[in-house]
């Protein structure tokens, strides 16, 4: 298990039009897979509207924010910097180090680029730390690593102040009201506009 006080996502970079569905869902990958909050380029506003929207629905706690200086934030970081790229060394071979810098309660920011990401963020970087060495999808990249980091346990996160909430199943796709368990159609639970 993780021991990292706040483990933050930074979306390094954003172009509008071209980029707006991936990082909505860099967004999406951090809050759903443990990270306390990701940041967004100023010029992603559309995607931290979502990603807000997402939290308010189907719970939290989990911030967004837009910020316009994302080097001094790499440059500034007091804790662990991870920088996901395909060019670092191997996730399976540095995910112990990097749980262990932050054990006893240090900070992670996780460095997640979006367009050419300057040298300068290489040399900050306490790990630069690549998911396969092959060119892929940074939300995938993001995925293995959160879920290495924290070894499986953020699958079994408890969600706090959602409005809505996803029933497991093997077949179907129900979503009910927070409160209720989904065993009684009609009463609360799934309604017709809930399932597909």
């Amino acid at each position: 298990m993780n021991d990292a006080r706040e483990v933050v996502v930074l979306r390094y970079g954003h172009r509008p039009g071209r980029d707006d569905r991936m990082t909505t869902h860099v967004g999406l990958t951090a809050r759903a897979l443990g990270a306390d909050r990701v940041v967004f380029p100023d010029n992603a506003g559309q995607s931290a509207e979502t990603v807000r929207d997402i939290t308010d629905r189907f719970g939290g706690p989990f911030g967004v924010e837009l910020r316009d200086d994302q080097t001094a934030i790499v440059r500034n970081w007091e804790g662990t910097v991870a920088h996901l790229t395909m060019y670092g060394e191997r996730v399976q071979d540095v995910e112990g180090d990097v749980r262990e810098a932050v054990a006893g309660g240090g900070d992670l920011l996780v460095v997640v680029g979006g367009e050419k990401v300057p040298w300068e963020l290489y040399e900050r970087a306490d790990f630069n730390v690549g998911v396969t060495n092959q060119p892929h999808s940074e939300v995938a990249g993001l995925a293995v690593f959160l879920d290495r980091l924290f070894e499986g346990a953020e699958l079994d996160r408890e969600w706090e102040d959602a409005d809505r909430r996803v029933m497991p199943e093997a077949t179907g796709k129900t979503v009910v009201d927070a409160g209720d368990d989904g065993s009684e159609p009609g009463d609360g639970g799934p309604t017709t506009a809930d399932r597909d």
